[in-house]
């Protein structure tokens, strides 16, 4: 049976470390394998991607424009010309999530008027626009807005 101190590497699969610094004969003494002098030779001597050489660099040179809102509503927008996919009469956002008009169940969404109501559809979203809720409303739907938290201003 093998013992601890009979166990070795499988060959080929274990290199030994570069030796840099150790003289003349090693191939890499002097100045071990970095070049000349400079910044670079030196440890520690790394110069960053976006440095310019001490001019004044591209991120503070150019203006800066607009404002994000820390709080801003961000909808995942469905258009009422796409309601036709959808198998049956309610419109919630799980049941946009299974025909694929939305990404997530988690985030807002919002119903636009874009194209042609097909029937007359029950809709529970978080927000819909004035337009599309004349369209559903005329096609005898219904509109009933979806409460979260991030909706209560």
């Amino acid at each position: 049976m093998a013992e601890l101190h009979d166990l070795k590497p499988a060959p080929g699969s274990h290199r030994s470390r570069k030796r840099v610094g150790r003289g003349p004969g090693s191939g890499f003494g002097k100045t071990a394998g970095r070049g000349e002098n400079g910044q670079k030779s030196r440890s520690g001597g790394s110069i960053p991607a976006r440095f310019e050489g001490g001019q004044m660099p591209l991120h503070r040179r150019i203006p800066k424009r607009g404002f994000t809102q820390r709080k801003r509503r961000v909808y995942q927008v469905v258009n009422i010309g796409s309601l036709g996919s959808i198998e049956g009469t309610v419109v919630s956002p799980g049941v946009l999530k299974e025909a694929g008009l939305i990404r997530s169940t988690k985030g807002l969404v919002k119903i636009l008027g874009t194209g042609d109501v097909q029937g007359a559809y029950s809709v529970e979203v978080h927000a819909v626009s004035a337009g599309a809720r004349a369209k559903l409303e005329s096609a005898g739907g219904s509109v009933t807005l979806l409460v979260s938290p991030e909706t209560q201003g």
